[in-house]
């Protein structure tokens, strides 16, 4: 068998024209794709599913958090819209501003949502602004958005390649059930996750892995059982818990979280970890093993688990829960230490749980008209794991956005957009972008990170 197959250069009709390309409808591109639209571009969205939403949806995660910094919600713009509209379906649950602090009364009430604040070191933890939601609503408020700002969207579209002439993105190609086709535009933005445009189109990016997980939910759960039991026999709940976790084989420290369905739980696991999120045949591999895991757990917890009596397996994520593969080495790499110091940048354009995001990391090196936004931004893996939640992912989407449409309209390559421009627009949109550091920040120039 040969080790490679050369084929012909392939031909590709193109099937649209835009001023901004977003690859992948994740929470991250569909936060980009809505808010470049909004500042008057024109827009096409290609998503590889059949649905909107990536891991917030097909990948099954739940709860949005990491957007407090002590009281103060941080993580604002398009994500707020998100949890209203999914809280006017009834699909969205969380917390009052009443009962956002510590005690044994409010973690009763709400320590089965996951709203709360898991950073913390108290016990019980303190409750905070955090929101557990629908996975369909989630895709259906994606798909309210994408229509309501008229946004090209294209499902189905699976990305193969980019088009990249004189060191500039000009568009992408995309395998189909029609075979082969192009989406030329002025900019790209690049939320697939994996950096999988801005790899193939020469960008530098460094490799590194961490937890996968597939996400699963349990039907005909009595919650208040199963709460009354953890809450009167505290010592029993943890052994057995302890018990399941180990089935499981790794897990946060509540491997069941209620939803806004009733007799619905969100079961976060099992973690597994040595697995490849770019390589199919690894990706198999922790299918196999993540379900043999659940298969295990769920025949315990019936006769083990007060409350679990007569759960059965609802659905298994359509997504396998990846959290880190490749990350950009951008114009510049946030560290850990940026992230645990809380550096203030003057060109932060999102914000996190209590960390700032530079325009930079969001900019590659060496190639042009290319943004990145979502989990793979320009970080070092350590960095990466304590700031690749699902809303600081969205707050840089939106920023991307903005900056691929102001970059359109000022007929400027996207590294050269003045970042207060975007940090303008973000405050419009109603978003955070950060230029205005908290009191615990660092505020300092930090000099640049080695890639």
């Amino acid at each position: 068998m040969p080790q490679t197959v050369s084929l012909d250069a392939i031909e590709a009709p193109v099937v649209q024209r835009s001023d901004v390309i977003v690859v992948g409808g994740g929470p991250a591109g569909v936060s980009a794709a809505v808010a470049a639209a909004r500042t008057g571009a024109e827009v096409t969205l290609l998503e590889r599913y059949s649905a909107l939403g990536g891991l917030a949806s097909g990948g099954m995660v739940l709860v949005l958090d990491d957007m407090i910094n002590g009281n103060e919600i941080t993580v604002t713009g398009i994500v707020d819209e998100y949890v209203e509209r999914m809280a006017k379906l009834g699909l969205a649950v969380y917390p009052p501003p009443e009962d956002r602090y510590s005690s044994p009364e409010t973690w009763a009430r709400w320590g089965r949502w996951g709203a709360f604040d898991f950073h913390s070191h108290t016990s019980p933890k303190p409750i905070c602004y955090a929101v557990s939601f629908d996975p369909d609503g989630w895709k259906r408020v994606s798909n309210d958005l994408i229509r309501e700002s008229g946004v090209n969207l294209r499902l189905h579209s699976w990305f193969s390649r980019p088009v990249v002439q004189d060191g500039a993105v000009k568009g992408v190609v995309c395998e189909t059930k029609a075979g082969p086709q192009a989406v030329m535009g002025d900019v790209v933005v690049d939320t697939t996750g994996d950096i999988d445009v801005a790899s193939r189109a020469g960008a530098s990016y460094t490799q590194d892995n961490y937890l996968v997980t597939l996400v699963f939910r349990l039907g005909g759960v009595d919650t208040a059982a199963a709460e009354r039991f953890e809450q009167e026999n505290p010592r029993e709940a943890r052994a057995v818990n302890r018990k399941i976790k180990r089935m499981l084989g790794g897990a946060w420290e509540l491997w069941w979280l209620k939803t806004p369905v009733p007799g619905v739980v969100w079961c976060n696991c099992p973690h597994m970890t040595g697995f490849d999120g770019t390589d199919p045949r690894s990706l198999t591999e922790a299918e196999f093993e993540a379900r043999a895991r659940i298969g295990a757990v769920l025949d315990h917890i019936k006769s083990d688990l007060p409350g679990f009596e007569n759960a059965y397996l609802l659905d298994v994520a359509e997504q396998m829960g990846v959290r880190q593969t490749r990350l950009l080495q951008g114009e510049y790499v946030v560290t850990k230490d940026d992230i645990a110091s809380r550096r203030h940048f003057t060109d932060s354009v999102a914000r996190g749980r209590d960390y700032y995001t530079p325009y930079r990391a969001l900019l590659p090196r060496g190639v042009d008209q290319l943004l990145v936004a979502g989990r793979h931004y320009s970080a070092t893996p350590e960095a990466q794991r304590i700031s690749r939640e699902i809303p600081p992912c969205m707050a840089m989407g939106q920023a991307a956005g903005i900056a691929a449409a102001t970059a359109v309209e000022q007929g400027l390559p996207v590294r050269d957009i003045d970042p207060t421009v975007i940090q303008h627009r973000m405050r419009e949109q109603g978003a955070d972008p950060g230029d205005i550091p908290a009191q615990n920040a660092t505020v300092d120039q930090p000099e640049e990170a080695v890639a």
